[in-house]
């Protein structure tokens, strides 16, 4: 299977929701947990939150997750980098 883009989570400003500092990261591995996840990305920048989300049944990864960094350019500095490859998977 070939791996999703990153990209940031869209809302408005109106939306309660909306966390400009946080991210869909798809295209993970079925091995990725998030402490994989965290560590990957901490090196963009403090993260907050961290979360890979796992089929309830299952419980096996739905191969997605979310991060939060702390700040807003920490999304910037991930963007900025074109690959990024996490437990043997590529998210370009």
């Amino acid at each position: 299977m070939e791996a999703d883009a990153s990209q940031v989570t869209s809302g408005s400003s109106n939306d309660s929701q909306h966390d400009p500092g946080k991210m869909f990261i798809g295209g993970l591995s079925w091995q990725t947990s998030p402490d994989s996840l965290k560590d990957y990305f901490s090196k963009f920048g403090e993260i907050r939150e961290c979360m890979v989300m796992r089929d309830p049944t299952t419980k096996r990864s739905r191969g997605f997750g979310f991060i939060t960094f702390a700040d807003v350019s920490s999304v910037d500095k991930v963007l900025a980098q074109p690959h990024h490859e996490l437990d043997s998977k590529t998210c370009v």
